[in-house]
């Protein structure tokens, strides 16, 4: 079987795994059956019978005080003949409580002071924009980093502030600083999930096939944290699918360690290497067989009563 069709049966397989899996999540999704009305009714008087004993003694004794509950729906259906009715329909005259309207957020408190180098970075990890801006307007170096050399501008990706990630960038801020790890913004933004902070990275000249010390590029991370929107944005933006970490393993690599089959797919079919070797020799398919067996049933055989998918 050439490559070509090895590429096609492939996809043909994890469109099924994923239909079969979508299909799964529909089943667990739908309600539960709701229990009768009696069984989900609940007042006070339950509460203080359970406390107490019961509220209506003389009732109870017409019932006959040998009786035997049997269940809690017994019990609630008790409290509605003996007199819990009464509290229902007093119940159904209080008025509605008026949802509590949303408080506006309070205005920044005013700096009086200059911010220091900790409140600035502080600041931009909790998304404090009045302060970074502060120390911006002070003369403070936007590329001002920790003992980890992690910047305001490598915090804010990872934790979505957009705003602050313009402020930072209409400063200066250095596009690609590494840290001590040699991660850059894009990393750290990949990490976080956020799509937009990578398009505005980008825009500002960032580069997308930038590595670390592990030799892990944007792409790498983004499919082992599982974002999908990302890893379809770096691929449309040509970075290189095939591109080798320090174990010498590819995005497809850790896609199929880590099951994630969308990626799989995207990746298989913009030309990612399905017989690459890392650096034990093993390609993606070989770390099926290691790592999930379920994951191999997807990439080499179809399952059986599984509907043909097209390509």
């Amino acid at each position: 079987m050439d490559t070509e069709q090895e590429v096609k049966r492939a996809t043909e397989l994890i469109d099924q795994k994923l239909a079969l899996e979508e299909e799964r999540q529909k089943v667990c999704s739908c309600p539960p059956a709701q229990p009768p009305e009696v069984a989900r009714l609940d007042t006070p008087l339950l509460e203080d019978e359970k406390k107490h004993g019961p509220a209506n003694k003389g009732i109870e004794g017409l019932k006959g005080q040998e009786r035997v509950r049997k269940s809690s729906v017994d019990l609630r259906r008790e409290i509605i003949e003996v007199g819990g009715t009464q509290y229902l329909f007093e119940l159904r005259k209080k008025p509605k409580k008026k949802k509590e309207e949303k408080k506006p957020e309070p205005e920044p408190e005013e700096i009086t002071g200059p911010v220091t180098e900790e409140d600035f970075l502080r600041a931009a990890v909790h998304g404090k924009l009045h302060v970074v801006e502060k120390f911006l307007a002070d003369g403070g170096s936007p590329d001002t980093c920790d003992e980890f050399r992690r910047t305001a501008l490598h915090r804010v990706s990872l934790e979505g502030h957009t705003e602050i990630v313009e402020k930072l960038l209409a400063k200066g801020a250095t596009v690609d600083f590494r840290d001590r790890l040699d991660s850059t913004a894009v990393h750290w933004a990949c990490r976080g999930g956020h799509l937009d902070i990578v398009k505005l990275l980008q825009e500002k000249g960032a580069d997308l096939n930038v590595k670390d010390k592990l030799l892990s590029t944007p792409l790498h991370v983004a499919t082992r944290t599982g974002m999908i929107d990302i890893v379809e944005y770096l691929i449309d933006n040509g970075v290189d699918v095939n591109a080798c970490d320090r174990e010498g393993e590819s995005a497809l690599h850790d896609a199929v360690r880590l099951n994630r089959y969308k990626i799989i797919k995207m990746l298989i079919q913009h030309g990612a290497n399905m017989l690459a070797k890392n650096m034990a020799g093993k390609t993606p398919v070989d770390l099926v067989q290691l790592w999930q067996a379920d994951t191999r049933e997807v990439l080499e055989k179809q399952e059986p009563n599984a509907t043909e998918m097209p390509a």
